[in-house]
């Protein structure tokens, strides 16, 4: 069995990563926690805490990155909310047993360094859902 905790984070897909910290910054005094970048994403991220979970800006590092197509098709905005679990391999494993749709079946490396893996949109009313761990 495996428990939902909180919610992690809620991403953001951004076309300039800088100009998007600066409304977080400048407008509402918020302080970033730093940059990464995620190249199995092909993805550059900044963290953004807000109380008990965070935000996540995510800037495409490619023009055939996830980041890019959504922005793409979507516009800018909230790309995926995360829920931290306290066992991944659990959680997967559970979901695919009730027949939940998943994009991936195993963990993934995040940013931070914490272990990921996505619900697919079609399995939660149309919502990315990203579970993450962190040790």
């Amino acid at each position: 069995m495996f428990n939902v905790l909180k919610v992690d984070h809620i991403g953001i897909a951004v076309k300039d990563l800088e100009q998007a910290k600066k409304f977080y910054t400048d407008v509402l005094g918020m302080k970033p926690m730093g940059e990464e970048v995620v190249e199995q994403q092909k993805v550059k991220v900044c963290f953004i805490p807000t109380g008990d979970s965070e935000l996540e800006l995510l800037e495409s590092t490619a023009p055939d990155g996830p980041i890019a197509k959504f922005i793409e098709k979507n516009g800018e905005g909230i790309q995926h909310v995360a829920l931290r679990v306290d066992n991944i391999e659990a959680a997967l494993a559970d979901l695919k047993e009730k027949g939940v749709r998943l994009i991936d079946e195993k963990p993934r490396y995040g940013a931070g360094g914490a272990s990921i893996a996505f619900v697919h949109p079609k399995a939660t009313g149309g919502i990315l859902l990203e579970l993450s761990e962190r040790k």
